[in-house]
């Protein structure tokens, strides 16, 4: 059993149940392992919260990292991280949603590591917003607010959107970056 599938497992079980509610032997019976050696891969469940927590990090700064490289204005570059935003919601709905709702299970020492990964990913949002506000696109007299308003009205969308509803993420992708830039365009 691989580290990759453990992971994949206990970010269901922590989705399903909760971190709190989720055991180490929900994880291991999820991947068809004996709890001791759960233990063999990882120590306890805070570590693979943690991973969990730095996996879906990495993952969005990535697709965070390749949109703002794309040589565009501002304001498209906006429209493009939030719908690679929006897509890496939908398409790992189990990894993201213990991002967005269990990173507050972490105990002090993990949570201490755990907080300059999630700013790294939030400075990225804060830099196109600076730039849009530099290059005369955006006004924003509080980028920080900003970003943490656009963050969590896109963090919602885990608890309402169905891909199978009346429109596609891609739909609520632009439709969102409409109202937002609509709000914020110079």
């Amino acid at each position: 059993m691989s580290r990759a599938a453990i992971l994949e497992s206990a970010a269901q079980v922590f989705r399903q149940k909760g971190f709190h509610g989720a055991s180490m032997a929900d994880i291991a019976e999820a991947v068809q392992l004996q709890k001791a050696s759960l233990y063999h891969h990882f120590s306890s469940k805070q570590d693979i919260l943690l991973e969990l927590l730095d996996l879906a990090l990495d993952l969005l700064t990535e697709r965070m990292a390749q949109v703002m490289a794309q040589p565009v204005s501002p304001d498209e570059k906006l429209r493009l991280a939030m719908r690679a935003y929006l897509e890496t919601l939908s398409e790992r709905g189990d990894l993201v949603s213990v991002l967005l709702l269990e990173h507050r299970s972490l105990e002090p020492e993990y949570h201490d590591r755990h907080i300059p990964h999630r700013d790294r990913f939030e400075g990225l949002w804060r830099d196109l917003l600076q730039q849009g506000v530099a290059d005369g696109v955006f006004h924003c007299e509080d980028v920080s607010l900003t970003v943490r308003a656009l963050m969590g009205v896109m963090n919602w969308t885990i608890t309402w959107y169905h891909p199978d509803g009346k429109m596609s993420i891609a739909e609520i992708s632009d439709y969102l970056a409409n109202l937002f830039m609509n709000g914020i365009r110079k």
